[in-house]
This record gives C-alpha cells, sequence and structure tokens, in this order.
C-alpha cells in the first residue's frame, strides 16, 4: 500500500485540541514536494486560513465594534439584533457564553490547528532540499506566530501547543510565556524567509512580515507583558523600511478590486471571487445600494461607521469619502433616490437615530439606549473598492493586514514615547502629505495625540483600533452607545464556556466568573 501524504484544504477544529480532520486532496509520498506548485498547494491552506479573521464577528469586526469604529445596529424590525450579540460588542458587556467571543476562540485555534497539522506535513518529508525546508517552515513558523500573536491579543493566557499529533489536553500558558515564544520564533525564522517585495513574494510570510510582528510585539509590550520596548518598535520599522516596500503615491491603490500590485501591503489576506472571498460589501451595504453601485448582489444591510468616528475626520482629508458611504443613493435607471421597503429614500445619514419605543434589554432584563434604527441610517465602509459588474460574487480586493503606512506611524509612536517626537514628525507628514494632496495640513510638531487620531485615519477597519485604543488609554472610556466606563479586566475576552467543555485544563481570564 502506497503511504500517503495528506493535503489539508480546508479545517474545522474548534479547539486547538479537537483534532477530526476533514481530508479534501491527497499525493502519494513519492509526488509530494517535487515542485515549488505542490508545494504551494500544500501549504496554501495555511495561508488562506488568514480568512479567519475577516469578518464582522471575528477578529477584523471586533477590533472595530469593541473599539469606536464601527457598530452594527439593529435595524427597523429587528434585523441585526441577533440576542444583543453586537450590543454586547459595543456596550463591552459580553460574557464566557457569549457568540461573538466563542467564534472568535474557535477561528483562531482553527487557524492555529491548521498551521500546525501542514507544519508537520512538510517537517516529516524527507525529499526536501535543506533550504527549501526552512523557507517552507519559516513561512509556517511565522503564520503560526500570527495566530499566537492573535490569541494573547484578545485572551491574553492561552494553550501554547506547537505539536499536531500531541493528543494531550493542554493547560494554560501565560501571557508573558506565549510573548516570549512569539518573539523567539520570529527571531529565529528570519534568516530562512525571502525578503525580496515582488510578485513572487506577494501573499507569503516573508521577512518584511517578520519584522512586522516583530514591531506590533514590542508596539504592545508594555500592556502584554509589562515592560515597554519602544526602542525594539524602531529598530524592527527600521529592518522594514531598508527592504523594497514603498508608500505607494495613490492611497486608493491598496483597497483597489486588484491591489495586489501594491507594494505598500506586507501581508495581505488573498482573496477571489470563487473561493471565499472578501465579503465586507455584504457586511455593510443596503439591500438597494448595488443598484446604485453597479453591481448585483444580496446584501445584509449590517454594519456602519460610528458618527462620531466620522465626524473626526477633516473634510479635506480625502481618506475621508474614500472611507464611507454617505448621501442619496441614486437609481441610474431614473435618476431619482431609491426608496426602501419602510417607503423611506435611501439616503445614508452619518448620525444613527435611535427609533423611540424601540429600545432593548440587556441580559439582566434592564432598559439600555440601544434601540433600533431605519434601514438606511448610517455611513457605510467603502474603504475597499466595489468592483462595477460584479454579480452575486464575493470581492476580489486582497485586505492588507500589516502595511507600510502603519510602519511609519508605529515607528513616529515609539520616537514620541521616547520624546524623539522631532524625528517622528516628517514620518506622520509623509503620511499626511498623501491624505491632504499636498503640504498645507502638515503638522509642525508632534504629540501623542496627533499620531493617534493619524491611525485611525489611516488605518480605519485595519485590525488597529481595538489595540491602539487600549495602548493610548482610551479603550475602557464611556463611548457613542456605551454610556459608561468599561471594567480593566475586559480589556481581555473570557476564555469560552465551550472551550472549557472540551478541555477543562483550562483556567478563566481575571474578572470574569470562574468556570
Amino acid at each position: 500500500m502506497k503511504k500517503i501524504i495528506y493535503i489539508l484544504a480546508a479545517f474545522f477544529f474548534f479547539s486547538c485540541t479537537d483534532l477530526d480532520e476533514d481530508v479534501y486532496d491527497k499525493l502519494p509520498k513519492e509526488d509530494f514536494g517535487y515542485t515549488i506548485e505542490q508545494l504551494n498547494a500544500i501549504v496554501g491552506p495555511a495561508y488562506n486560513s488568514l480568512k479567519g479573521v475577516m469578518s464582522y464577528d471575528l477578529s477584523w469586526g471586533m477590533s472595530s465594534i469593541t473599539a469606536d469604529a464601527m457598530i452594527a445596529p439593529t435595524r427597523l424590525g429587528g434585523d441585526w439584533w441577533d440576542g444583543g450579540m453586537y450590543m454586547e460588542q459595543t456596550m463591552h458587556t459580553w460574557d464566557a457564553r457569549s457568540y461573538t467571543v466563542e467564534n472568535l476562540w474557535n477561528r483562531t485555534m482553527e487557524g492555529l490547528t491548521t498551521v500546525n497539522s501542514i507544519y508537520t506535513i512538510v517537517d516529516e518529508s524527507e525529499l526536501l532540499t535543506p533550504e527549501l525546508k526552512a523557507r517552507y517552515l519559516g513561512e509556517l513558523r511565522g503564520l503560526r506566530a500570527f495566530w499566537y500573536y492573535q490569541l494573547i491579543d484578545y485572551f491574553g493566557n492561552v494553550p501554547l501547543v506547537t505539536d499536531y499529533k500531541d493528543t494531550n489536553l493542554p493547560s494554560i500558558t501565560k501571557r508573558a510565556e506565549v510573548y516570549k515564544f512569539i518573539v523567539d520564533e520570529l527571531n529565529e525564522i528570519l534568516p530562512a524567509l525571502r525578503a525580496d517585495v515582488s510578485d513572487e513574494s506577494y501573499g507569503k510570510f516573508t521577512k518584511g512580515a517578520a519584522h512586522m510582528l516583530l514591531a506590533k510585539m514590542y508596539l504592545n509590550a508594555e500592556e502584554w507583558i509589562g515592560t515597554p520596548n519602544w526602542q525594539g518598535v524602531i529598530d524592527q520599522c527600521d529592518e522594514i523600511m531598508k527592504l523594497d516596500y514603498v508608500i505607494e503615491p495613490e492611497w486608493k491603490v491598496n483597497f483597489a478590486v486588484h491591489n495586489e500590485v501594491s507594494r505598500e501591503i506586507i501581508l495581505p489576506i488573498c482573496f477571489n471571487a470563487t473561493d471565499g472571498g472578501n465579503s465586507i460589501h455584504l457586511f455593510t451595504l443596503h439591500y438597494l445600494d448595488p443598484v446604485t453601485l453597479g453591481f448585483k448582489g444580496g446584501m445584509w444591510n449590517g454594519i456602519c461607521a460610528v458618527p462620531d468616528f466620522v465626524k473626526a475626520f477633516d473634510d479635506a482629508d480625502k481618506r475621508k469619502e474614500a472611507t464611507f458611504l454617505i448621501g442619496p443613493m441614486i437609481d441610474p435607471a431614473t435618476g431619482l433616490v431609491q426608496i426602501t421597503t419602510a417607503n423611506r429614500p435611501l439616503i445614508h445619514t452619518v448620525d444613527l437615530n435611535i427609533i423611540p419605543g424601540t429600545e432593548k434589554q440587556d441580559a439582566a432584563g434592564n432598559l439600555t439606549g440601544w434601540g433600533e434604527v431605519h434601514q438606511e441610517d448610517g455611513a457605510r465602509i467603502k474603504k475597499w473598492e466595489f468592483e462595477k459588474g460584479m454579480a452575486n460574487t464575493d470581492m476580489e480586493n486582497d485586505v492588507a493586514i500589516f502595511r507600510l503606512a502603519d510602519v511609519y506611524l508605529m515607528k513616529a509612536e515609539a520616537l514620541t514615547r521616547l520624546a524623539r517626537s522631532g524625528e517622528g514628525l516628517s514620518l506622520v507628514n509623509e503620511i499626511r502629505q498623501r491624505a491632504f494632496g499636498g503640504f498645507d495640513h502638515n503638522l509642525t510638531a508632534l504629540t501623542l495625540n496627533d499620531i493617534y487620531n493619524e491611525r485611525r485615519f489611516e488605518l480605519a477597519y485595519e485590525f488597529t483600533e481595538r489595540q491602539d485604543m487600549i495602548r493610548f488609554g482610551t479603550y475602557l472610556n464611556p463611548k457613542f452607545m456605551k454610556p459608561k466606563p468599561t471594567d480593566s479586566y475586559r480589556k481581555l475576552m473570557p476564555i469560552p464556556f465551550t472551550a472549557w467543555q472540551k478541555n477543562n485544563n483550562l483556567t478563566q481570564n481575571q474578572g470574569y466568573p470562574g468556570f
């Protein structure tokens, strides 16, 4: 009988110790790994797992909804109420049984397990050259480090599992130990990773991605392990800036339909229309918006921008118009404003106005300020270009997890925190010059508040808001639709109850009720 190497094309794991798998393809061992194409086919699902961050109820949405940039309001008639799960995200009232917490944990663990399983396949191959094996294992270790970066960001203390074949139920590892593991992994794999910034390296875990992830670790070190490392941030940013990445002259290139041409993107989630693509248009647009925008599809009329966030943008900032869909949606066939099923004009407002009498109760039965809004309310997210002519498909636009503009702003922040703001001023102004189309809005001095706001405007909906608010000390403050301060323990999510049911070696994060 032939020995078989399995290529795992899809995974549905619900904890790092639930190792059931669906096998979708396989190669005889003697045919494995002879070509780059075969290797890419085997490693591909590990990269495909990055799609597990892209939803309003996964890392992408949790970053913005729990912060102050995005909201999923309940629509007239109860759409998007779903038992109050999105109200929980905004009001910071989640618990260990909340769907969004459970879903975030599951999908993150699924991504981690995917990478660990493929790592085992490549590691056990006897056919790869040492150089190729080192490179591919380095990429996989980098992806694994990314998933642990996600886990310690949201959950803090998590199981540390690197052996796919180990079926023992793991215990919780302290956040500081996982932090050290991530940093050590990234430093160890750097020599084996490719450094080029090219079509061939696009979508791969490269030296640039490793330096970027290290910079993120150091950027949040004070919060995550209690010891700041601002010089580490500067050093890693400098390493990235030595590579061939560029600040694209046209900001929109980073979000275009075919944004794979961008040399500003450092680590993308690669999407296409036929294999589980970018679904931001489904999440945010009204059912009738595609008529105005020139494509077809069944929209969900869900997430939109927090009004205060939209209003914080300078009207002269080109990013404002490029990020938000606001105003009347005209039917090109008639030249008239479209009318919703509630017989109201489809005019997207910045403000969200609660309809009197629709206020909801929280889990304890207390009346809240959360209520229903009209279908058309809310600025919709259009940062990623909507392709005219789409016909009931997902979007082709890749989504950058990391890009060079963030590097400039991270370095400027670290310099400013070290009382060297003058050195960071030109970095922030280069980002502002692109945004405003000239020098008229350049800053003459730099403060942490300037950097905080520039990060909000430049990196809106790019996985940064929650981290930034925690780091700058604003996450716990009252905000739109959250009138009360948040207890500090909620800077971490609880370990889900369902995860503990499968592995009672897990212990709950401090502040949340124990299991």
